[in-house]
């Protein structure tokens, strides 16, 4: 008996390798720039799901080392809930490990992300934006989904993605 559900549990779970299914990408996140010029990350997790791999990458375009010149990122999961912040400095609470320089840097594609922290790792998100994409934000205007949007718009497209 233990072997016939082992056959079956193995033929599911090799279909399901098989087929694709995985984490889908979801536009959970998005930059702004504050009145101050300091550029500030948004994520906005599916309800009160515990994240991890929060993280923000920063390689150099073309170096072929995809080496993490900047940026931090955040051991274990948690529960964030919507939250904003400083785009290179996460909160305080949650220990982030930084590397390189702390700031945006033109020659630097960045890429901002984190993941469903349950089991089944329903959705991940990244954003992915250089220095000049945080450069044609306005007061008011999030870049998200590889564009520039109002505030609300991301608002919507994130709530309406979970």
């Amino acid at each position: 008996m233990r072997r016939g559900v082992g056959a079956v549990a193995g033929a599911v779970g090799g279909a399901l390798l098989l087929s694709g299914c995985g984490a889908i990408e979801l536009p959970l996140a998005g930059v702004r720039v504050g009145a101050d010029g300091v550029p500030y990350a948004l994520i906005r997790p599916c309800g009160d799901d515990r994240i991890q791999g929060l993280s923000l990458t920063g390689t150099k375009a073309g170096d072929g080392t995809g080496k993490d010149l900047s940026g931090w990122w955040v051991r274990g999961k948690r529960r964030t809930g919507d939250a904003g912040f400083p785009l290179f400095s996460p909160l305080a609470e949650w220990h982030a490990h930084h590397t390189g320089p702390q700031r945006p840097v033109a020659e630097y594609t960045y890429q901002l992300g984190f993941m469903k922290g349950d089991f089944n790792y329903e959705y991940s998100t990244t954003l992915t934006f250089r220095a000049a994409d945080l450069a044609k934000l306005r007061p008011g205007q999030v870049w998200a989904d590889d564009r520039v949007m109002s505030l609300g718009e991301f608002e919507k497209l994130a709530e309406d993605s979970c």
